[in-house]
């Protein structure tokens, strides 16, 4: 806990609009006068700063002989009350929307954005810190969790209990919708009569003529399906990858040996699904992707978040979420080192903590792993080990596995890493998917009822007793990060967001094209679902 000393120096400097860090705070708490040293701090700090520095104290002390500082108490845990902060160059707070779209996807309708045209600093503006809130209003539930679950030992026979468990529960979501008969029943019905069935996608390939055959496999064998190419579904095809679960209805070729498809089913969101909110007016901050140790990290950016949410205006936000990647990585890909500002992995998780350090120590955090943290790659990925928890130990953070369910306030929010997003955007077209627009992929995934359905492309899947990546029950949020890009909107009436980055971009993705929004932390009120895109960069 900080000292009276301390404490009384932080809010003096919070109602006359300044924050400080933690060396400032010592240094003006172990002057001969504290009260004297902070209005000279105040009086000689540059116009345009929000925080006093260790620097500028140090300049004030040299000039005049002083007792040395006495040892603070403060606790590094336990971070100093922060004033209003720009968000960006000065004020500047910008909302994103997505492109909307017909039908059931549409952009989730911003919060009205501070003014962006402000400059002036926060003691003008009249501005408080942040007030700490009452934890025993808080519900944190943590679901879906693999860390300490895993059982698979790389066998063949693992692989098969995992797929046969996927084909078990996505075929229970369709089977309201078809009346499922197994591929061998199939193959002994009559030709010319009608046939539906629920098969994991085992092939898709196009006949000369230009139509579709799809091979739908069940646990009694394969069976064909003919899409014809002017049929209206056709299009639907573009959507379909393998391994995951879908419903066909048609009818059988006279010798029953092909299935000539009328409808196609996906175990989808129901289009009735309402989001549940929370009873009382409180906000979560959705981040990814930080990259401590990387020279590209927005190490600026971070400040300004972390300011911001000392002020007044964030009283509201009590969790802040983060989906994976809190650190660089060590040989995540070739040449990797050569962009590295920290090579050791351990320290990057030290340097990471010490930037958690300065959000405000209210704060209800919870964290999953990426493919750039120090887990297994393979999917599910269980949460950080003992000794990496104990280095992020600040604030207590929540620590969960890669997807996990988290329920805050009652409301639902799948927390997944993303890497299945980039197959998903190198299989559909581009007007269904693309990193300009994450989000859309991200439909998709909830239209598949599966968080990474592809097997054998660039995703690794760990085979387990049952398939962790099924999205059961159908989330409030659905929250992702991995490709560095900003989108949000609604499916299905869940509210999905890709939460951007806080890495610049860095030379490979300079060579495949993709721009990252960096410094931006989409805020939802959790008893709307409305979301804010701030950004900080």
């Amino acid at each position: 806990m900080s000292g009276p000393t301390d404490r009384r120096i932080i809010t003096e400097l919070a109602t006359r609009g300044y924050n400080a860090d933690r060396e400032a705070v010592t240094l003006l708490a172990g002057a001969a006068d504290p009260d004297e040293m902070v209005a000279r701090a105040i009086e000689t700090a540059p116009d345009d700063a929000f925080k006093i520095t260790g620097e500028h104290v140090r300049s004030l002390l040299s000039s005049e002989p002083r007792d040395p500082p006495r040892e603070s108490n403060t606790d590094p845990s336990v971070s100093p009350a922060k004033t209003e902060a720009s968000a960006t160059d000065g004020g500047a707070v910008a909302p994103v929307e997505t492109e909307e779209e017909s039908g059931t996807e549409t952009p989730a309708e911003p919060i009205e954005p501070a003014d962006p045209t402000s400059t002036e600093p926060a003691d003008s503006a009249g501005a408080k810190g942040r007030v700490p809130t009452d934890p025993e209003k808080r519900f944190v539930e943590i679901l879906g969790d693999i860390t300490d679950q895993s059982t698979g030992t790389g066998e063949y026979t693992d692989f098969v209990t995992v797929f046969r468990d996927r084909y078990e529960q996505l075929a229970g979501k369709l089977r309201g919708r078809v009346n499922h008969r197994p591929a061998d029943a199939i193959r002994s019905m009559p030709g010319g009569g009608d046939a539906e069935m629920i098969g994991m996608v085992n092939d898709i390939r196009s006949t000369a003529s230009g139509h579709w055959l799809i091979e739908l496999e069940d646990t009694t064998g394969v069976f064909p399906c003919l899409i014809m190419k002017d049929r209206e579904i056709a299009d639907l095809v573009s959507e379909i990858v393998y391994d995951e679960v879908i419903a066909v209805r048609g009818t059988l070729a006279d010798d029953a040996g092909i299935l000539f498809t009328d409808e196609i089913f996906f175990p989808d969101v129901p289009h009735t699904h309402r989001s549940k909110t929370a009873d009382r007016h409180v906000q979560a901050a959705l981040i990814s992707d930080v990259h401590v140790g990387s020279q590209e990290f927005a190490a600026g950016a971070w400040s300004r978040f972390s300011d911001w949410l000392h002020t007044e205006e964030a009283q509201s936000v009590e969790y802040l979420l983060i989906a994976g990647d809190m650190v660089e990585g060590v040989g995540v890909y070739p040449n990797q080192d050569e962009e590295l500002s920290t090579i050791d992995i351990y320290e990057q998780y030290e340097e990471f903590t010490e930037y958690l350090k300065e959000v405000p120590g209210d704060l209800e955090i919870i964290m999953i792993p990426g493919n750039h943290d120090a887990v297994r790659l393979a999917e599910p990925q269980p949460a950080f080990d003992e000794e990496l928890r104990g280095i992020m130990s600040a604030h207590d953070a929540r620590i969960t596995g890669n997807p996990s369910t988290v329920t805050i306030e009652g409301v639902s929010v799948l927390m997944y890493h993303g890497m299945s997003l980039d197959e998903m955007i190198a299989d559909l077209p581009e007007k269904k998917a693309s990193y300009d627009s994450p989000e859309k992929a991200m439909y998709h995934l909830l239209k598949k009822r599966h968080v990474a359905p592809k097997y054998g492309g660039k995703m690794r899947i760990a085979p387990e007793e049952r398939d962790y990546l099924v999205i059961d029950e159908v989330p409030d949020i659905f929250h992702t990060g991995h490709v560095h890009k900003l989108g949000f909107g609604t499916y299905h009436n869940v509210t999905a967001i890709n939460s951007g980055c806080w890495q610049a971009q860095t030379a490979f993705q300079r060579s495949v094209n993709i721009d990252p929004d960096v410094g931006y932390a989409p805020i939802v009120d959790l008893d709307t679902l409305d979301v804010t895109a701030r950004k900080f960069s």
